[in-house]
């Protein structure tokens, strides 16, 4: 185990057990290490030294949504700080609390996590400039990868699974269910902010006869969303939220806020009270995170979602108070697993096709996405909110599920 201290390498084992989980056991989610270094890097880099150390083959297992989801459990994985408080909070129990958990003890407060936490903090690291990266990092990857592994409409978010039997009957439900909850009417204007493929956008357009804008940074999803949306009353738009002009009727947004970044969600609503008409509904489709948090987890923020963060419904709250009155809070949360694990089954079963334009670590570091995300919302460590948002109605506003 080279440097590693005998005593941590027995605290993982003892927190592994009580998860039901035995390195190189041999039941489908024991995890098998194929390179002793593995340690060391975790204890270096952490969450980020774990993902690539899978995504370079130095660990397997068989049943990874299996693994990660009781590794979670064990949340191991939270003694890494995510946010400034964290960072105080680990000084304290390392040092002056004796009642803290003993790996604490022994896991060292890296440096490069405090300055990554500090530049969160003080600096905007999505302004229009810096938003267009997780573009390049992740959404314009290639359309070949999400049509076929995306569903007919193109959702690149959570499913409905409620009645659903099939995949594609939870996509489905997902998007009827978002044009419900706006109460679409023939000939209003509707705004799709991050607007992704255009799925969602096809979908109101031909079946409840409104006129949609929706507005994207990824040229890739741009120009799939345009051939998508041909001859139906939908304008796609290359263009940064910030710069929106117009007013609408109704407003939605699946997805797209957890690339705002906290020190821009106040702005985010001001744009969107900005373009939403007086007698105007906005559903906000959003992941959330179940803990106030300033930045994504390391591995996850440099392989798939740059400068991103979940927001905490205390966040959303409170960027939204001076705009909107909450009308429905509706927690689809434990839908994603399902969703996950679809989107990973169409992966393996579409590789043979996509392997001519990926190569072997990138299926790698999709299949430790795909079942690690799916792990995190079957501990429930993130949910899926609809929020339905207005300007508060007279008499309320009746909100279907």
């Amino acid at each position: 185990m080279g440097m590693i201290d005998a005593s941590l390498f027995s605290i993982v084992e003892d927190l592994l057990a009580e998860a039901d989980t035995k390195l190189n056991g041999t039941r489908p989610w024991d995890p098998k290490i194929l390179n002793p270094a593995i340690y060391e890097r975790i204890i270096r880099d952490g969450s980020l030294g774990f993902g690539e150390s899978y995504m370079d083959g130095w660990w397997e297992c068989e049943q990874l949504d299996g693994f990660l989801y009781r590794f979670l459990k064990t949340r191991i994985d939270e003694l890494q700080p995510h946010s400034i408080r964290d960072v105080f909070q680990m000084i304290y129990d390392r040092f002056f609390n004796p009642r803290a958990k003993t790996i604490i003890k022994h896991l060292p407060i890296r440096l490069n996590d405090i300055l990554k936490l500090l530049s969160v903090k003080f600096f905007d690291l999505q302004t229009k400039t810096l938003a267009w990266k997780v573009n390049e990092v992740h959404y314009n990857l290639g359309n070949d990868l999400f049509v076929r592994m995306l569903g007919p409409h193109m959702q690149y978010s959570c499913g409905y699974w409620r009645n659903a039997t099939t995949f594609e009957e939870s996509e489905e439900n997902k998007i009827r269910l978002i044009c419900e909850k706006l109460h679409l009417k023939p000939g209003m204007r509707v705004l799709d902010v991050g607007c992704g493929f255009g799925g969602l956008a096809a979908y109101m357009a031909r079946n409840y006869d409104v006129s949609v804008t929706g507005v994207t940074l990824s040229r890739e999803q741009e120009r799939f969303a345009r051939e998508h949306c041909k001859g139906l009353d939908v304008s796609i738009l290359l263009k940064d939220y910030r710069d929106l002009e117009g007013q609408f009727d109704r407003v939605v947004s699946v997805e797209m806020i957890e690339h705002v970044g906290p020190k821009n969600y106040a702005n985010f609503f001001d744009v969107v009270d900005r373009c939403l008409g007086p007698d105007g509904i906005f559903v906000l489709h959003v992941i959330s995170s179940n803990k106030t948090v300033e930045r994504h987890d390391d591995w996850f923020d440099k392989y798939l979602f740059p400068n991103g963060c979940f927001p905490s419904l205390k966040q959303i709250a409170e960027a939204s108070e001076p705009f909107f009155v909450v009308e429905d809070l509706h927690n689809m949360g434990a839908d994603f697993d399902k969703t996950m694990m679809a989107w990973y089954e169409r992966f393996v079963d579409a590789w043979p096709q996509l392997s001519q334009n990926h190569n072997e670590r990138f299926k790698r570091m999709f299949t430790y996405y795909l079942n690690c995300a799916a792990g995190a919302f079957r501990v429930r460590r993130y949910q899926l909110w609809h929020i339905v948002f207005s300007r508060g109605r007279v008499g309320g506003l009746c909100v279907p599920r």
